[in-house]
């Protein structure tokens, strides 16, 4: 199976007014849909759609209780869509698997790490827009004199 296409439908961001630390950032990565597509150019194999959307939650630890955590304080997310070739035989296992709202476990980690690294990527220039701390670590290189 392979992705032949990518495509953003929705890209939000937003942050608190009051921004307070410490806090802890959640990713999310969900797939909303997975289904059959037609396209007259794909004859010889199934193309299927799978809609997603990934976020990044900026939400405030509270002190005063170790481990429980506060209000969101600000959010990224996208939404958009996979298109995937596949032979019958795979199509027909990931629509199978889907109507139990499952993604076989050999297809799971190839979509996670694309969404990852698109959506990591889209992030950056909005998480310096908004003036929220970076949801990566990005080593500053050091120079020795």
């Amino acid at each position: 199976m392979n992705i032949i296409g990518f495509n953003f439908t929705k890209i939000t961001g937003e942050k608190s007014k009051k921004f307070k630390t410490p806090f802890t950032i959640d990713t999310n990565i969900e797939f909303t849909s997975i289904e059959k597509e037609k396209l007259e150019i794909l004859k010889e194999v199934e193309p299927i759609t799978a809609s997603f959307k990934f976020s990044l939650n900026y939400i405030e630890i509270n002190e005063n209780e170790k481990n429980k955590k506060g209000q969101k304080q600000g959010e990224i997310s996208f939404e958009g869509t996979l298109v995937l070739s596949a032979n019958k035989e795979e199509a027909k296992d990931l629509l199978k698997s889907w109507k139990k709202n499952e993604i076989p476990d050999h297809l799971r980690q190839p979509l996670f790490n694309t969404l990852l690294r698109r959506c990591t990527l889209r992030a950056i220039p909005l998480e310096e827009e908004l003036g929220l701390p970076l949801h990566i670590n990005i080593p500053l290189l050091e120079f020795k004199k």
